[in-house]
């Protein structure tokens, strides 16, 4: 099952090619924080019909996962249209880790997301993507010489969804994870999906896809979480938030988003 995991993977860091509207950027502090929870707290959120949610053993039961993603895009810009304009802001992507019953490959589901730039309402207006305007205020400190992060903190307000990041950063690459038999599988269906799924804006499903190479990551650890979205929908507590399965976290690393987004039901 390994060998599948690695192929898949292979085949995932070819470089594709794209289209005039795709976006490239360098996203910096990059923290991937996953939750563990009961599938049936999930279930009323994903559509059934065209995606499986997968359970992992994790302390002793099968749960699904989910995450939160907050990272800086630092030069968030469209490759061939205007390419030297370019835009810097905070944003966190909220998604969920679901299989594509239609090709069988692991991906995610998404929530949707906050921006912390007038970009935002520019998706919503062409694609109608569940993007959300927020404010961000990011404190972060990277040092290069101990490849270890001083401090990580986001404060994101949001009518949608506001967030309090905090997080100590172990220095320590991602190895072994609950759940997962080996660092391939970690990587294909936690660090590396590159199909996301959603509900536009008009509630028809939507999708689109990235490229990025693999992301070199190291162990965080949880000083003090929250996530609104999360506790609106009625997916974690406030003290289930203080306990991810796990936190990975990445000063830099690269991007590029396949655009425009597709309709997947016609």
């Amino acid at each position: 099952m390994d060998s599948d995991y690695r192929s898949i993977l292979e085949r995932r860091l070819v470089r594709k090619t794209g289209g005039r509207l795709d976006v490239q950027s360098k996203l910096k502090h990059f923290a991937l924080i996953n939750y563990a929870l009961p599938k049936s707290r999930l279930a009323p959120y994903i559509p059934a019909s065209r995606f499986e949610i997968p359970e992992f053993t994790i302390a002793g039961q099968p749960l699904a996962l989910m995450s939160a993603v907050p990272f800086v895009d630092i030069d968030f810009h469209f490759v061939h249209l205007l390419p030297m304009l370019k835009f810097h802001f905070g944003q966190t992507n909220y998604r969920v880790y679901v299989i594509d019953k239609h090709t069988g490959q692991h991906g995610v589901w998404f929530f949707g997301t906050t921006l912390g730039s007038f970009v935002v309402y520019v998706a919503k207006g062409l694609w109608g993507i569940p993007w959300h305007s927020a404010r961000y205020q990011i404190d972060c400190a990277y040092d290069q010489q101990r490849h270890q992060y001083d401090h990580y903190r986001y404060a994101i307000e949001s009518r949608w969804a506001s967030a309090q990041i905090d997080i100590d950063d172990t220095g320590v690459p991602i190895a072994a994870v609950e759940g997962f038999e080996s660092l391939d599988a970690v990587r294909l269906i936690l660090t590396h999906p590159v199909d996301g799924y959603f509900y536009r804006d008009d509630q028809r499903l939507g999708g689109y896809s990235v490229w990025h190479e693999t992301i070199p990551m190291t162990i965080g650890r949880p000083r003090q979480l929250f996530f609104s979205l999360y506790e609106r929908l009625g997916l974690l507590s406030r003290a289930e938030m203080q306990q991810p399965h796990s936190i990975f976290l990445c000063p830099e690393t690269d991007f590029t988003v396949f655009l425009p987004p597709t309709t997947l039901d016609g």
